[in-house]
């Protein structure tokens, strides 16, 4: 399904989305379009495009086209999908220890219209890290395991 969703292929690209994008939440979802778990994300994604309209702007990502913003983000498990808003990065506490991204695929279209209405709103008072309307159990849970340097 991603072939109906807009794609970003370079950092250029990536960086002129991010700083364009005014009074709308940016959602880039990081991945592979050849994934099942990115397939699944991708559906939500192109279903919830028009309803999300006046609120959100979606592209996909090849997280291995960008490693400069893959190694930013951290993104090891994919998909990863980031959220701006006025160029600004928005974190979600999903009650994982990973604030920056989510991590998978969402369960089911209202969850993701719901968690971007919550960072819409959030965004527009001044927030900058919202706290996630979806239900823990439909969060996918995964370990971190951080390198020593």
């Amino acid at each position: 399904m991603s072939y109906l969703l807009s794609k970003l292929r370079t950092k250029k690209e990536i960086d002129q989305a991010i700083r364009s994008t005014l009074e709308k939440v940016l959602v880039l979802r990081f991945g592979d379009e050849n994934d099942a778990v990115c397939m699944q994300l991708d559906d939500i994604l192109m279903k919830t495009q028009e309803t999300l309209a006046k609120m959100a702007t979606i592209y996909t990502v090849d997280a291995n086209a960008v490693p400069v913003y893959t190694k930013y983000f951290d993104i090891t498990i994919l998909p990863a999908t980031v959220f701006f808003f006025n160029a600004q990065h928005m974190k979600v506490d999903f009650g994982t220890a990973d604030h920056t991204k989510f991590i998978g695929s969402f369960k089911t279209k209202q969850n993701f219209i719901d968690l971007i209405e919550v960072i819409y709103r959030g965004a527009m008072k001044g927030k900058f890290i919202v706290t996630s309307p979806i239900d823990p159990q439909d969060v996918p849970k995964f370990d971190l395991l951080y390198k020593g340097y």
